[in-house]
């Protein structure tokens, strides 16, 4: 009988022995996955390019939010993570995040999409003259992880202007100053689709309406128009609609618009620094010059805000033809001698 009972004692702790040594890896990863980072602080942690467990291991201890590399590397085999299933992007990480928590959020999700994957803000204001596509490029990838190298060549490719229905020359128009919400791992394509989707948004039935009521013929005439009102006064909100409203008369008139800052578009940056402009800057032949050319530009001289657009959409009733401008303000008038009057004052 004690014989019987010893067997039985021996195989339970046998079998207890096998199953320690079965469990014991698991136990132990799960007791890993349950302790937490050592960051006191939200740490921002960036995931541009695709990572091993290992490299982000390594980056994750030298920003000193984890300081057991090879518990975290074990956790994320565990959870089958490779470098195809950790997710680009930009993360906050909250202190005492536990590890397993933290491997979920890099987790690619359904959407593309880290798991705990923040949005980034990108904003891109006073972006002005020839090269306003570059200047648009370089504030963005600022934000993104797109380059501002890769974003303008994209931008300035002729395919893109085309695939949204607009020609080289107008396509800033499509793009609105304004803050957005994007994810830090967004690429070139990605961006610009958000903007066409923002583009769209803003032109509503309404105020394609109001584009016929003005005679302009396209959401690209009225984007132009507003940003040679921006360039001519952009200090002053309460002038926009009364500068619209002037070179929409001078339009209807056929009188050419004259509109400084469209002659020095065309000078590119060769006028920077210069205070006084003069005859022969004004001279210049260029297709933005409107001294030389009747109507308006072939497109935007600068991006301009939704403001200005309203604004521009929604000229005063005047019928002002002319404007003399102090750097602060402007003087209107509807004929030459109410504008000489103007000047020597």
């Amino acid at each position: 009988m004690k014989k019987n009972k010893v067997k039985i004692l021996i195989a339970v702790v046998s079998v207890f022995i096998v199953l320690v040594i079965i469990l014991l890896p698991k136990i132990q990863l799960y007791f890993a996955s349950e302790s937490c980072t050592i960051n006191k602080t939200d740490a921002v942690f960036l995931i541009d390019k695709k990572s091993t467990l290992k490299n982000l291991a390594t980056k994750l201890k030298k920003e000193k939010i984890i300081d057991d590399e090879e518990a975290f590397i074990e956790i994320g085999r565990y959870k089958g993570l490779d470098e195809n299933k950790i997710a680009l992007g930009k993360y906050v990480i909250a202190p005492a995040t536990k590890i397993k928590d933290l491997l979920n959020g890099f987790t690619l999700n359904s959407k593309g999409n880290g798991n705990a994957e923040v949005e980034v803000t990108i904003t891109f204001n006073n972006c002005k003259g020839m090269y306003q596509l570059d200047q648009l490029s370089k504030k963005v990838s600022e934000t993104i992880l797109t380059d501002s190298a890769t974003l303008s060549s994209y931008l300035n490719n002729p395919s893109t202007c085309s695939k949204y229905g607009f020609s080289k020359e107008q396509f800033p128009a499509m793009f609105i100053p304004n803050t957005y919400k994007v994810f830090y791992d967004t690429d070139e394509k990605q961006f610009v689709e958000k903007m066409a989707k923002e583009f769209k948004k803003f032109w509503t039935p309404e105020r394609m309406e109001k584009l016929n009521e003005i005679n302009l013929s396209s959401p690209s005439e009225l984007y132009t128009l507003a940003s040679m009102v921006y360039l001519e006064q952009s200090r002053k909100e309460d002038e926009w609609s009364d500068i619209s409203k002037l070179y929409l008369n001078r339009m209807e008139i056929n009188m050419p618009l004259q509109s400084d800052p469209t002659f020095v578009y065309c000078w590119g940056d060769q006028l920077k620094g210069v205070t006084r402009l003069l005859y022969e800057h004004r001279d210049i032949d260029c297709a933005y010059n409107t001294y030389k050319m009747q109507g308006l530009p072939p497109g935007p001289i600068c991006l301009v805000n939704a403001r200005v657009l309203e604004a521009s959409l929604n000229p005063s009733d005047v019928n002002y033809l002319y404007m003399y401008g102090d750097g602060t303000r402007h003087y209107f008038s509807r004929n030459y001698s109410g504008h000489i009057r103007n000047t020597r004052k």
